[in-house]
């Protein structure tokens, strides 16, 4: 059983929207938190954002602020990531990540989380 599966990655141009989904196999993954986090190449992994499955209180980096906006369909065990007025450095890797039995650390501490998504590719031209 895949703990976390992602979707919705893709090319698209400056300015562009994309919708990254995760699904969790089992409720049991995403309680607690679950963030998205994002790689390019030669950097390191960096948080965007993060939801608590209970309250639905959310954080964001700063870079993500006023353009991505994560959200949660509790019916489904997924988790969104809505990006809009997307950048060329937005580019990069994004993975999915659960921390469900509190892992201790900031939410934009990748050692947090306990599970990971294969991640999905996101390349935004300029």
């Amino acid at each position: 059983q895949v703990p976390l599966v992602e979707s919705g990655g893709g090319s698209v141009q400056a300015g562009g929207s994309l919708r990254l989904s995760c699904t969790a196999a089992e409720y049991r993954y995403r309680h607690n938190r679950m963030a998205w986090f994002r790689q390019a190449p030669g950097k390191e992994r960096e948080g965007v954002a993060c939801i608590y499955s209970g309250s639905g209180s959310t954080w964001y980096a700063d870079s993500a602020k006023g353009r991505f906006t994560i959200s949660q369909d509790n019916a489904k065990n997924t988790v969104y990531l809505q990006m809009d007025t997307l950048k060329p450095e937005d580019t990069a890797l994004y993975y999915c990540a659960a921390d469900p039995e509190w892992g201790g650390g900031a939410w934009y501490e990748a050692g947090a989380y306990m599970y990971w998504g294969q991640g999905t590719q996101v390349s935004v031209s300029s």
